[in-house]
């Protein structure tokens, strides 16, 4: 039998590597450790790989929501102030997304149109 496998990067479509890299850095506060136009990568507290991008002739971000029922994945964010957190992201270049799902989760848009959600570290 062999073993299971080991995730070690999660990578993104964008149009905008750099604009990518950039907004996940300054938000996540993880490093930019390699950038070009074609691809960036992140690496988090560790130094391990953590994020990437890839740049895609033509993409088209994902709606929100997606008429058609189909979801594709995205981040949750766990924040220890969820406003505040909001606020960040939208000075760096995130839009709010409509609609919102209710109370306890903030649903925004990052650069390239990818959702993602806040939610309070407290409800995890």
């Amino acid at each position: 039998m062999t073993s299971a496998p080991t995730l070690k990067m999660i990578s993104l479509d964008c149009s905008d590597v750099r604009a990518q890299a950039r907004f996940w850095s300054e938000l996540l506060g993880y490093p930019i450790a390699h950038v070009q136009d074609e691809y960036a990568m992140l690496v988090g507290s560790d130094g391990a790989p953590a994020v990437g991008f890839g740049q895609v002739e033509g993409f088209e971000p994902p709606a929100w929501p997606d008429p058609a029922g189909g979801k594709r994945f995205h981040f949750d964010l766990a924040c220890d102030d969820v406003a505040a957190v909001e606020e960040r992201a939208v000075e760096l270049g995130a839009t709010l997304a409509e609609p919102q799902p209710g109370e306890t989760w903030r649903v925004l848009l990052d650069p390239a149109g990818h959702p993602f959600c806040l939610t309070a570290a407290a409800n995890w």
